[in-house]
C-alpha cells in the first residue's frame, strides 16, 4: 500500500514539475516575443521617420532649386528688357 502511495506522489510531483516547466517556457517565449515585437516597432518607426525626413529634404531642395531658377530667369528677362529699352532710346535719340 505504501508503495502505491509513493508511486502516486511521484507521479503527481512529476506532473506538477512538468507543468511548472511548461509554464516557465511559455512565459519566457511570450517575453521574447514581446521584446521582438517592441524591437520591430522601434525599427519600423525609425525607418518611417528616416523616409519622411528624406522626402521632406528632397521636396524642399526641389522647391528651392525651382525658385532659384525662376528668380534667375526673371532677373535675366528684366536685364534684357532694360538693355533693349536703352538701345531703342539711344537709337531714337541718335537717329
Amino acid at each position: 500500500m505504501l508503495n502505491h502511495i509513493q508511486r502516486i506522489v511521484v507521479v503527481v510531483v512529476v506532473v506538477v514539475a512538468v507543468v511548472v516547466v511548461v509554464v516557465l517556457v511559455v512565459v519566457i517565449l511570450v517575453g521574447v516575443v514581446v521584446v521582438l515585437v517592441k524591437v520591430v516597432v522601434v525599427v519600423v518607426v525609425v525607418v518611417v521617420v528616416v523616409v519622411v525626413v528624406v522626402v521632406v529634404v528632397v521636396v524642399v531642395t526641389v522647391i528651392v532649386v525651382v525658385l532659384v531658377v525662376v528668380i534667375v530667369v526673371v532677373v535675366v528677362v528684366v536685364v534684357v528688357a532694360i538693355v533693349v529699352v536703352v538701345v531703342v532710346v539711344v537709337v531714337v535719340v541718335v537717329v
